[in-house]
């Protein structure tokens, strides 16, 4: 059949037609971002695979790069400036409110970690207290984030573990090049990492932390698969882990000549400037030292002044060092004689304030939770600390006690401050619902910015009263002291990096102004040494949370909801303080309207 002109040109611009609407919608630019920070963290997960394992991602389980090299920092660098160049593809003003604060967290944070880059912290690749050779003790121990249920999860660490003599061998190479820019650990922090490697090796290689996942082997294993995995882990162990330790304890007590007697950065090349990074990095604000050092005097005397009226409140008679004194060494402030006894006392405190907690609150983890003693292996330079749980709720978030002694558990610790601070709500409730949120970016589900973090945690603990807690005076005054002990940091941490405050000065400080042992003051001035600038993210992000609530309080008035200012603090994840409150403030002004 013959086609007239007209009915030949209407064919043509049908079928023109009906190919324009098989073509594929294309996306703005804008509406690919969540696709973009997904390829962002999912590539960024191989590159640090032990954070993958800690969040229950599988996938490199079976590996343990070599992260402070120069050629994977090179790696990493390339790595952060690709993303940062195509981030700015995307048009900031496009995007939702959402995203505009993952945009913002995206480049702040890719920004700071290619700063960090330009600083040879390489040339220290472990301290005592960040170390690679003792969270391999926690991963091969079957307790930590390393599964170990399948055949598969068995054979992932015998290769993981197997890379830990390449790891060692590198880490003494960087510390050698430390060595020739006078780049080293100071000798009191050295003097503590020999013992831990050492501690790692066991004449019996069935009382070796590494045995834990042959002791535990799941029933469902063949014969065959339980006796092939006893010899190779047997073999792993004495053939690998522990020579590797061996020589990286030998090596260190041959560097422990070289080590330095200063305890701050600034003696090491760049080091004031490495520090005033740190600063910014662990506050996410631009205060100079100076202006932190400032506030923590100012701190330390308000709290002081409020200790005074506590101790008065007692009937104590004295001054307050006396106090302190009896706080710490009454026989009726150690009551506990087994671990048992000093967890259930947690547990007791957790299940008082929970009704209280329940009305501050309207969302809540769904991650579970637990209360467990530290492992002995690392219990003696270990704090009390937080492990997150995993997003699915397969791994609890597990609250971690360092028992020595349970007899010399003391009371007046702050055990209900640091339970509010490290448990609930602190640390899991914040790490918990961040990871659960499915709708924020993975890498800001499972990031963290310091003085948000630390920031929320602390904050926590100046909710005792309204939770019901604190009612004992002496409970009272441990909480009150960890909040000095925050308020401390603050001018011992950049005194020590910055006006060449010494280990000693520090701790003689810290002793003067807090009921802490000597021993325990060590440890923490230590810890602030081998971690510059960490310790001020706490008082800082704390304040700032404080300072919010009081300011919506005033302008809400009865409109003001705990529990809704709560919410919205939790529910983007941890933010860059000048971002939080940014977020806060559009909130409140909403919320008012």
């Amino acid at each position: 059949m013959k086609l007239s002109f007209l009915s030949f040109l209407t064919l043509i611009l049908f079928i023109t037609a009906c190919k324009e609407n098989e073509k594929p919608t294309v996306k703005k630019p804008n509406e690919a971002l969540p696709a973009f920070f997904e390829r962002y963290y999912d590539e960024r997960l191989k590159l640090f695979p032990l954070e993958a394992t800690a969040i229950g991602d599988n996938r490199y389980n079976d590996t343990l790069p070599v992260t402070f090299t120069d050629s994977y920092r090179n790696k990493l660098r390339e790595f952060y400036n690709r993303y940062l160049t195509e981030a700015g593809n995307y048009s900031r003003d496009e995007l939702n409110e959402k995203d505009k604060i993952s945009y913002d967290v995206f480049v702040y944070e890719t920004k700071m970690n290619l700063e960090e880059l330009e600083f040879p912290s390489n040339y220290i690749p472990f301290n005592q207290f960040y170390a690679l050779p003792l969270s391999m003790g926690q991963l091969g121990s079957g307790t930590g984030n390393q599964p170990f249920k399948t055949t598969k999860d068995y054979e992932d660490w015998i290769k993981r573990a197997s890379g830990f003599k390449a790891w060692a061998d590198s880490a003494i190479l960087y510390f050698k090049k430390g060595l020739g820019d006078q780049y080293v650990l100071p000798k009191s922090i050295v003097v503590k990492m020999i013992p831990q490697m050492k501690a790692m090796v066991s004449t019996d290689v069935t009382k070796s932390i590494f045995y834990g996942p042959i002791a535990k082997m799941p029933d469902s294993f063949s014969d065959t698969d339980k006796k092939r995995f006893t010899e190779e882990y047997t073999k792993l162990i004495k053939k690998i882990l522990e020579p590797a330790y061996t020589k990286l304890a030998g090596f260190l007590e041959r560097y422990l000549i070289y080590a330095r007697a200063s305890s701050g950065i600034s003696s090491l090349p760049g080091g004031i400037d490495y520090y005033k990074f740190l600063v910014r990095q662990q506050t996410t604000t631009s205060k100079t030292p100076e202006e932190i050092y400032n506030t923590g005097l100012q701190e330390v005397a308000r709290i002081k002044a409020l200790m005074d009226s506590v101790k008065n409140s007692t009937g104590f008679k004295g001054d307050l060092n006396a106090f302190f004194e009896y706080m710490k060494n009454d026989k009726k402030f150690t009551p506990y004689k087994t671990p048992k006894e000093v967890l259930d006392a947690f547990e007791n405190i957790h299940q008082r304030m929970m009704p209280y907690v329940n009305k501050m609150f309207n969302r809540v983890p769904k991650t579970p939770f637990e209360i467990r003693q530290t492992e002995a292996f690392r219990a003696a330079s270990a704090s009390a600390e937080y492990f997150q749980g995993s997003a699915d709720g397969a791994r609890p978030g597990i609250f971690y006690v360092p028992i020595i002694d349970a007899t010399t558990f003391n009371v007046t610790s702050g055990m209900e401050s640091l339970f509010l601070h490290e448990a609930i709500p602190g640390h899991h409730y914040q790490i918990s619902l961040q990871q659960e949120d499915t709708l924020l970016p993975k890498f800001m589900r499972y990031g963290g910015n310091n003085a948000y973090v630390e920031g929320w945690a602390l904050y926590c603990e100046s909710l005792g009263k309204e939770l019901g807690l604190y009612t004992d005076p002496y409970q009272y005054m441990g909480a009150l002291g960890d909040e000095m002990h925050r308020a401390i940091r603050l001018v011992v941490d950049v005194a020590i990096h910055t006006k060449n405050m010494t280990r000693e000065q520090a701790i003689k400080y810290m002793m003067e102004n807090e009921a802490i042992s000597e021993q325990g003051a060590t440890a923490e001035i230590e810890r602030y040494m081998v971690i510059p600038g960490q310790a001020l993210g706490y008082k800082i992000g704390a304040l700032k949370i404080k300072e919010l609530r009081e300011r919506y309080e005033k302008q809400l008035g009865s409109k003001f909801s705990l529990a809704a200012f709560h919410d919205e603090i939790l529910k983007d994840g941890s933010l860059p303080l000048d971002v939080l409150e940014t977020k806060m403030n559009a909130w409140a002004d909403n919320y008012r309207q």
